[in-house]
This record gives C-alpha cells, sequence and structure tokens, in this order.
C-alpha cells in the first residue's frame, strides 16, 4: 500500500521494563512480551498492533526498542505475518520525546506527511470497537494540525496516573469531541484524585497520541530544538542491521532524557484531548493484572497447579511448583522457576522499590529470567555450582547459533529430542536423540537444528569461568557483533 498523508503509522513504544509485575516481568523479559491476558495466547505487543486492523489507512508499524530485545520484538510480529515498517534501537534509554522525535523523522523520510498513532507496547484495551471510533474522530484534528492525545476516562480515584485538565467541560450530546488542554497533573495524592473524578473535565493520561508527523516536528523544533538535531544526526548515521535501524549512539546520548508530555504537550498550543472510554489499562501493579483477569465465584484468578480452599480475591499463578492456599484473602502469590512473590494485592505497587534493592545487591533475579531468549532460540539455567553449570537448550528450526570458542569451558551435549548438527573445529556430525558430544576449551564450534522439529538438548559446563561474555564468535547468521550469546 502507497503511503499517503491520510495514513496511519502506528509507532509502538516497546522499551519499557515492567518491574511492578516482577518475577514474570523483569528487564531481560519484559511484560510487553508476555501474553498476560487470560483470554489469548497472544502478548500485549502483539494485541498492540492487531486491535487497529481494520483502520482506514493502516499501516505496518514503526517500532521502538532497546537491542537487547530486537529479536524478540521481530518474532512476536513475524508470529502475526506483519512485516513493521522499521525497527529501530535506541542505544540508550531518552524516554518519550526523542524515541517519537525519530519515529516522526523516519516518517517523514518515506516521502509523505502520515499520521502517526503513538502507542505503548504494554496496554490493554477491551473494547477495540470503542477505541478505533475515537480514533477516526482523532484523526479530523490531527489532520487540522492538532496534537490529539487520548485522555481515559476516569472509573476510579487512582493515584498511579497523571490527569490532564480540558478548558471546558464535554457535551452530553458528543462525549468523544476533541477539548483544548488547559493543563497536565502529575500523579495526584488520593485527597486530590478523589476531587479531580468529581469533574468530567479531568481525564487519565493515557500516553497515546495521534498527530502528523509535520505537526510534532514542528513543535519540537519550537520547545525542543536539541531533540530534533541530535535526532537528525543519529538518524543520518545510522546502521543497518539486518532488518533493524541502529541509531548512532554519540549522537542520541546527547538527547535530553525526557517525556513528550513535559518537553512538548505541556507548552504546546495546539494540544487537543478527547476522551477515551474503552475498558483501557495499563496493567501497570499485581491488582490492575488481577482486576482485567477471568476468575472464578471466589474471585480468585488460578493459574497452573493451584489449589486452594476458603480463599477469595486472589492471584494464583505457578510455573512449577504446586501452591496450595488456605483460608488466605486479597494475597498475589506467582511462583517462577528461581523466585516465588507473595504480596498483598493492596500493596503490590511497592514491588519496584524491591526490584531495585534485589538489583542493588546484585541480586540476578532482579533483571534476569532463568530462561533466555535469543533469535534462534532458548536457554534456560537448570542448576549450577561454582564450576559447573547445567542447562536445557532449544534450538528452533533451520536456526543456528553462532560459530564461537571459549577460553575458560569445555561442554558436554546430550541430545533429548530433535536432530543436531554439531560442527567442531571444521567436521560434522548429526546427533539425535540419546547421543551425545564433547565440546573441549578452545574448541571453535557451532550448533544447528536441520529439522523441522524444535532441538532440545542438555548442556553440561565446567570451567573456571562460566559467564555467557566467554564467548568469542567468529560467524553468526543474526549479524551480531558484541560477544554475547
Amino acid at each position: 500500500m502507497e503511503i499517503t498523508d491520510n495514513s496511519i503509522i502506528p509507532v509502538i513504544l516497546s522499551g519499557g521494563s515492567g518491574t511492578r509485575l516482577w518475577p514474570l516481568s523483569r528487564e531481560s523479559y519484559p511484560k510487553q512480551f508476555l501474553a498476560l491476558d487470560s483470554r489469548t495466547k497472544k502478548t500485549l505487543l502483539q494485541k498492540t498492533y492487531e486491535r487497529l486492523l481494520g483502520l482506514e489507512g493502516l499501516e505496518n508499524p514503526i517500532l521502538i526498542c532497546n537491542e537487547d530485545h530486537r529479536f524478540i520484538v521481530a518474532e512476536q510480529f513475524r508470529e502475526i505475518n506483519t512485516d513493521p515498517k522499521a525497527i529501530i534501537l535506541e542505544p540508550v534509554g531518552r524516554n518519550t520525546a526523542p524515541a517519537i522525535a525519530v519515529a516522526a523523522l523516519q516518517a517523514i523520510s518515506l516521502g509523505k506527511d502520515p499520521l502517526l498513532l503513538i502507542l505503548a507496547a504494554d496496554h490493554l484495551i477491551e473494547d477495540v470497537v470503542e477505541f478505533q471510533k475515537v480514533i477516526h474522530t482523532a484523526k479530523a484534528y490531527a489532520n487540522q494540525g492538532r496534537l490529539v492525545t487520548f485522555g481515559i476516562v476516569p472509573t476510579c480515584a487512582e493515584t498511579g496516573y497523571g490527569y490532564i485538565e480540558a478548558k471546558e467541560f464535554p457535551t452530553e450530546e458528543d462525549k468523544i469531541s476533541g477539548l483544548e488542554i488547559n493543563k497536565f497533573i502529575e500523579k495526584p495524592s488520593k485527597e486530590v484524585a478523589e476531587k479531580l473524578i468529581k469533574d468530567s473535565r479531568y481525564t487519565w493520561n493515557s500516553g497515546m497520541f495521534l498527530f502528523k508527523a509535520s505537526s510534532i516536528i514542528s513543535e519540537l523544533k519550537k520547545f525542543s530544538p536539541e531533540i530534533i538535531n541530535y535526532c537528525k544526526i543519529a538518524i543520518e548515521k545510522d546502521v543497518e542491521d539486518l532488518d533493524f535501524l541502529r541509531l548512532e549512539e554519540k549522537s542520541f546520548k546527547k538527547c535530553p532524557k525526557i517525556s513528550l508530555d513535559i518537553a512538548v504537550m505541556e507548552k504546546t498550543k495546539i494540544g487537543t484531548v478527547l476522551p477515551l472510554n474503552a475498558g483501557w489499562s495499563d496493567i501497570g501493579s499485581w491488582k490492575s493484572l488481577w482486576d482485567i483477569s477471568q476468575k472464578n465465584h471466589e474471585g480468585n484468578y488460578i493459574n497452573g497447579r493451584v489449589i486452594v480452599e476458603k480463599s477469595k480475591d486472589c492471584y494464583l499463578k505457578s510455573e512449577q511448583r504446586l501452591i496450595v492456599g488456605i483460608g488466605i484473602k486479597n494475597l498475589i502469590v506467582v511462583d517462577t522457576n528461581d523466585a516465588i512473590l507473595v504480596a498483598n494485592r493492596d500493596q503490590s505497587q511497592h514491588i519496584g522499590n524491591i526490584v531495585k534493592s534485589l538489583s542493588s545487591s546484585d541480586f540476578p533475579e532482579g533483571k534476569m529470567h532463568k530462561k533466555i531468549y535469543r533469535p534462534w532460540g532458548n536457554y534456560t539455567t537448570i542448576v549450577e555450582g561454582d564450576r559447573w553449570l547445567v542447562k536445557l537448550i532449544e534450538v528452533k528450526p533451520n536456526a543456528s547459533l553462532s560459530l564461537q570458542m571459549h577460553h575458560h569451558r569445555a561442554e558436554h551435549w546430550v541430545v533429548v529430542n530433535g536432530t543436531a548438527l554439531i560442527e567442531k573445529n571444521g567436521e560434522k556430525q548429526l546427533l539425535t536423540e540419546n547421543e551425545s558430544t564433547f565440546i573441549p576449551l578452545g574448541c571453535k564450534h557451532r550448533l544447528s537444528n536441520p529439522g523441522r522439529m524444535k532441538l532440545e538438548l542438555i548442556e553440561v559446563q565446567s570451567g573456571t569461568y562460566l559467564d555467557e561474555e566467554d564467548i568469542i564468535r567468529f560467524e553468526d547468521s543474526y549479524g551480531r557483533i558484541k560477544n554475547i550469546s
């Protein structure tokens, strides 16, 4: 489809770490890549784009993420048969204003002036029909040069969101008409929030926008010209890496770390807020996830190996171990393969502080999962000691790890499912179920899956240094330059 000035290009921001949903969501694999809606197997990222299907003028998206998540993002869009217009890699996080500036400049470079629909990758919207209806209304304002933001109609006195104050009251005849913005309000106290929700001029700040690419560039030049200048240089010096656009780090780092609200929306005279009442949630805490989950007649959400009696209003999820609850109420209990969370549902917003404490105390569980995803598949650390480590490695059909060598460790591989093609110092051999091989220290080697089914093998490492940094890479199908994975 040819891009026109009336095309809508979704810009999906996927750089968040989602620490408030720890231990499911961590820096290595945050919530936008998880299927948190119990009614579907689609991830939040996939649903962010799929709920737009059917919009007039809809184009494939521009995705913005960090380097560590690039293959996860690409794979999840491959799963829904969508080819992004660009996957832009931020070398460092600089908040939403620089990210949106890069997307707008990239869109303009395509030769037209499309509408940009700015979306976070980790939101949930229940009423897709209503959402698309409001987007359609927003197009008229955006085509007039307005910067439209979507204000969520409050359902409670929420203190975890910022608020937007409109200059006038929405009319009863047309509750989705665009309203001129008076001001933005930071996250309020409970007392202030209770007053705000009684006034129909106030909506929650969703962080979603619709505007012409030229409109946002013009306002950024007016209020934050350094962002546009540095982003232009970062794009001019970007590097194409397979399907990714890698921004030039030195220039992008010079951008101030600032949100679009502060950089532009709080200063502009052309801001419009459109009320949105479509079952929106940013799933920002375990309490909000419990709110949107399917529960039984006792108010419990149960997933995995869980048995409860005389318990109510709990969120109970087990990935491995059996959870037994008796006489419990308002609890979040989440079991993963390396951590267990037990929290009062009404105190779950404090989990972010716990994650900061874990990270500052060098607990790897604060940032990393036991299961690590790579472009060729994934590996899970099963058990480890001081000089040894056991992993389960899964390799996708027709995928290969890099041709590599280790200075400090040897490896034993045992195939448990599928067929493995092993290359050692230039010699190749096929291994099938229950067959094994030894990779001595210093051996140049590669593991591949030549078959049509997933390859699973057990890897036993032994040596003086078992960190993933001990990889010298010679060849790689995925363009990875650094010696990780």
